[in-house]
């Protein structure tokens, strides 16, 4: 069964993760929630709580299809989180998908991985994407590449529907 990585930290959009989530399970991938800390209970933004099964250190990404980063404050902590970066920026070296909504892309701006790609988010991060080389585009999906960026809740069935195509086009499976 293909595995799919859903990064979490406190303050995450509640929607942009659970969302995600369960559509992915839906369409038959393990899903695995990593944290900057194993065991722990995150909550979202408006009170949803789920615990990370595994920090950075317990993943190796070559067991993952993917990488789903969801917005809120979460990605803000996040890319202050080595281990966290440092897994998207193997990911994208090795091609797997990285998926990021709304202020998910302040980690691929993190992690180094957005130059010269075309990608969108929330609007008050574009400026950020812009000043490391990305290209922004006001739409609710972006593909570049191994990389699928959307804005905000409302574009999570395009987001979802993408990212699964993508992960099916590049891993072969389902």
């Amino acid at each position: 069964m293909e595995k799919v990585l859903v990064f979490v930290e406190n303050g995450f959009e509640d929607r942009e993760l659970m969302y995600p989530y369960y559509r992915f399970q839906e369409a038959g991938y393990k899903v695995n929630v990593v944290g900057p800390k194993a065991k722990v209970t995150y909550k979202g933004e408006y009170g949803l709580t789920i615990e990370s099964e595994f920090s950075p250190n317990d993943v190796n990404i070559d067991d993952y299809a993917a990488i789903i980063i969801p917005g809120g404050r979460a990605p803000d902590r996040m890319r202050t989180n080595k281990g966290l970066v440092n897994l998207v920026k193997e990911a994208s070296q090795k091609g797997k998908v990285i998926a990021a909504i709304c202020h998910g892309p302040q980690l691929l701006i993190e992690a180094e991985v957005v130059k010269g790609k075309k990608a969108t988010c929330y609007v008050s991060v574009s400026t950020d994407l812009k000043n490391a080389g990305g290209i922004y585009l006001d739409k609710s999906v972006v593909i570049d590449g191994n990389l699928v960026t959307s804005r905000f809740p409302a574009d999570l069935p395009n987001f979802c529907r993408e990212t699964l195509k993508l992960v099916e086009k590049s891993s072969g499976s389902i």
